[in-house]
């Protein structure tokens, strides 16, 4: 998945009507935190990939954890990420590790450099088709485009859970509650419902289904 689409593109007027529909459909579902069969961790260089992930583990007791990532193409890194060339899932499965998750229960990739290649690698290494219910870490923001590239790729029969964090841009926080009160907050929702759009007619995800 190349940047095509700007991270923050210039946004047009929202009514009230149109900001609940992007909620929705870029924050995605909320559901009820629970354990499930396996827990996907998707890349990144934002602390909160690797902090959600222990969160989810010890709030849930997840027998097994998915773990993502290479290095990105795009070469940009969170400003707190201080640990040089290593891959982001070395990163990850490192901070788990010292902080109790016993390695016999992580298994990973380290060659995918963008979402797609995070779900299509991990098909690679876990069979998808042995769980029922798959919760993920990712950016709040990013949520319905990556349970998109999820559900386009792993087994229909998979509920999936959403545990997100939210990310801060120019001190403003996007989160499902406030990123319509900034513009900075606009533009990057904007941008990743462009990316929905982008991204399911070119066949990389499930499309969004337009009333």
């Amino acid at each position: 998945m190349n940047p095509i689409i700007p991270k923050s593109p210039e946004v047009p007027k929202l009514s009230e009507s149109e900001i609940d529909f992007l909620t929705h459909t870029v924050f995605g579902p909320e559901k009820t935190i629970i354990k499930c069969d396996a827990l996907f961790v998707f890349s990144g260089t934002h602390p909160g990939h690797w902090e959600k992930a222990l969160e989810a583990y010890n709030e849930t007791g997840v027998d097994k954890i998915i773990v993502t990532g290479g290095n990105s193409l795009t070469g940009k890194k969170n400003p707190e990420w201080q640990f040089d060339n290593q891959t982001e899932a070395d990163v990850i499965i490192d901070y788990l590790i010292k902080n109790g998750v016993p390695a016999q229960q992580i298994v990973s990739e380290k060659s995918s450099t963008n979402t797609l290649e995070n779900v299509k690698f991990a098909l690679d290494v876990f069979d998808f088709s042995q769980i029922k219910s798959l919760m993920f870490i990712c950016k709040s923001h990013a949520t319905g485009r990556q349970l998109r590239t999820l559900t386009k790729y792993l087994p229909e029969n998979i509920d999936y859970i959403p545990y997100t964090f939210d990310a801060e841009y120019s001190g403003n926080i996007v989160s499902r509650q406030e990123w319509f009160n900034s513009d900075i907050g606009r533009s990057r929702v904007w941008g990743e419902y462009l990316r929905i759009l982008h991204y399911g007619e070119k066949g990389d995800i499930t499309p969004l289904k337009m009333n």
